[in-house]
């Protein structure tokens, strides 16, 4: 009993001393400081795993991934066992990995699909373990062949009709094998034809474009399809593309829609000739020094070969059958005299165009802004082959990582362990085969041009461009993305300092300093200098917004584009108001 009671009074002593020490202040903060690292060493754990990092268009973007906050991880009174969050935070690592594994095998396996030949396609993915039917469908790519054969079909006259077989329909629909066997539909595809339907590369409705689009894009392709090239009263103007290394694409654009005014004032059909950004060694065959590389010719095979033919008739020449640049000043070609065929629809342009935060309703040469925009719409109609793949490989660089990411969340089941070989069905062929490749949408696009652009207007910075985006998203406060296009790496860089957008840009040498456009041209090679802008042209006419500078050429053009594209209603935001054009 007095061995108890001994024990227990030992116990109280004990007791009271540690109650002692624990009321310490020192012992306070020690046990206060221990928790509290514990706490913030496991939420620096728990929400490491709650992110991912990816590349996108060479800027890496991280983003919080889908799944359990680090709140049910780690409670607010930091009670937790250890061991347990430990094991947690493994199995979350391990899904992590395992998603992003996923992701870019899916990457890999789309980029199997850009490859030269289907033999080459199928030994990339054999050394995936995988095959074409397993691989789930890439939003944001296009069936290159397949879109330039529809288009060539649509660029040709079926049989003797007035109109290529254009009609209601798009894509491949007219093609499905009902259709083609039905009286009703063969008799109306007549009536469309004689009757003349609007070009399939106009998006959108009269409403939605420049004043009289669809006629015109309707009325210049007639005039450069005539019916019977070899007839007598055919003329033709033949006229190489500006060469002079001062001539950017913009402006090789410029003079071409110049000359193309002069065929149809003249009613000539123009031929162009040598194309020097398309001498290299992507374009091949026929089309190599061609405008035909990039986009379909402007004229018919048949028109093509009788004005070559004739170039080197010298009673051609004489009695004005053919005509070339050296029958035309510069001032005529440059500055001529806009087409008056339709009259005057620049007169009731709306205004769209806003700097320093009102529209603008007059532009000087107003008949030139809409004229430039007619041409060069109908110089770029169509996309060849070859430029197709280079949107595919832009696309595919800059927005894969992230489609892939969607579609895998979509799928049902762990790709391509659970994947089965679905049966195509007629919808997806015969009518999603029109739908535009997916990009990030919202986008915006930004064209930040200066260098030496500064002996032509005045060069803004970066953070004015930024500013008017930053005006777009108070209004559409779902817009994050903006394709960003560019030669100077001192913008690229400054896009660090927006952490609150998500930049995509084309992956190549940019311009340090000050050195003239030629120069940084010749360094990056002909391929190179041609394909990278014409990628950021097409991207920027199928952005939802765009902010350039009115001074500039190429933001001209660019805006026509998209007024004849459906997006008159999206507006330009410049940066600055130098010419005004």
């Amino acid at each position: 009993m007095m061995e108890a009671l001994n024990q227990k009074s030992l116990e109280r002593v004990v007791s009271q001393k540690a109650l002692q020490m624990g009321n310490s202040f020192p012992c306070q903060i020690c046990v206060v400081g221990f928790l509290c690292g514990v706490c913030l060493t496991s939420l620096f754990l728990a929400t490491l795993t709650s992110l991912g990092t990816f590349e996108l268009g060479g800027i890496s973007f991280s983003a919080i991934s889908v799944g359990t906050s680090s709140s049910e991880i780690i409670s607010t009174d930091c009670n937790f066992v250890p061991k347990a969050t430990e094991k947690i935070i493994d199995s979350r690592r391990s899904k992590a990995k395992t998603k992003d594994d996923r992701v870019s095998l899916l990457y890999s396996a789309w980029s199997s699909f850009l490859a030269k030949s289907p033999s080459e396609e199928n030994e990339l993915l054999l050394k995936l373990g995988l095959n074409k039917s397993n691989v789930p469908n890439a939003p944001h790519l296009e069936n290159c062949k397949l879109k330039a054969q529809v288009n060539e079909r649509l660029d040709k006259r079926d049989g003797n009709e007035n109109f290529p077989p254009w009609t209601s329909w798009k894509g491949l629909l007219e093609t499905y094998p009902a259709a083609v066997t039905n009286d009703h539909f063969t008799n109306f595809k007549h009536q469309a034809a004689s009757e003349g339907g609007h070009p399939p590369w106009i998006t959108g409705s009269d409403e939605e474009n420049y004043p009289l689009t669809r006629k015109v894009q309707r009325d210049i392709w007639l005039h450069q399809h005539p019916l019977n090239c070899g007839d007598p009263s055919v003329r033709f103007l033949v006229a190489d593309w500006e060469r002079e290394p001062g001539f950017g694409i913009g402006a090789q654009l410029a003079g071409m829609a110049g000359l193309l005014a002069l065929a149809i004032n003249e009613k000539r059909v123009l031929v162009t000739n040598f194309y020097n950004r398309a001498d290299h060694n992507g374009c091949k065959g026929s089309t190599r020094s061609s405008w035909s590389c990039y986009f379909f010719p402007e004229t018919s095979q048949e028109c093509r070969d009788r004005a070559l033919e004739l170039l080197d008739n010298k009673e051609a020449w004489k009695e004005g059958i053919v005509t070339g640049k050296q029958n035309y000043s510069s001032k005529q070609i440059w500055a001529g005299h806009t087409p008056r065929l339709w009259g005057d629809p620049w007169s009731y342009l709306q205004p769209t165009t806003e700097i320093n935060g009102s529209l603008i309703a007059h532009h000087r040469k107003m008949d030139r802004r809409w004229w430039r925009a007619q041409a060069v719409r109908y110089l770029l109609r169509f996309q060849s082959e070859y430029t197709c793949g280079l949107m595919n490989a832009a696309r595919h660089a800059a927005f894969g990582k992230e489609a892939a990411t969607m579609v895998l969340k979509s799928f049902s089941g762990q790709w391509p362990k659970d994947v089965t070989n679905d049966k195509r069905f007629d919808i997806e062929d015969f009518v999603w085969s029109n739908h535009k490749p997916w990009i990030p949408w919202p986008l915006l696009s930004m064209h930040v041009r200066m260098g030496d652009k500064a002996c032509e207007m005045k060069v803004v910075e970066f953070k004015e461009y930024m500013s008017l985006a930053d005006r777009i998203r108070r209004r559409f406060p779902h817009l994050n993305s903006v394709w960003l296009s560019t030669e100077m790496q001192e913008v690229i860089d400054k896009t660090k300092g927006y952490s609150n957008w998500n930049f995509y840009y084309t992956n190549v040498r940019r311009q340090v300093g000050n050195t003239t456009m030629a120069t940084y041209e010749a360094s990056l090679g002909r391929e190179t200098s041609t394909n990278y802008p014409i990628v950021n042209f097409l991207m920027a006419v199928e952005a939802d917004f765009f902010i350039g500078a009115l001074g500039s050429t190429w933001c001209f053009l660019i805006d026509g584009m998209r007024n004849t594209g459906g997006k008159v209603m999206a507006g330009y935001l410049s940066v600055n108001k130098d010419r005004f054009w």
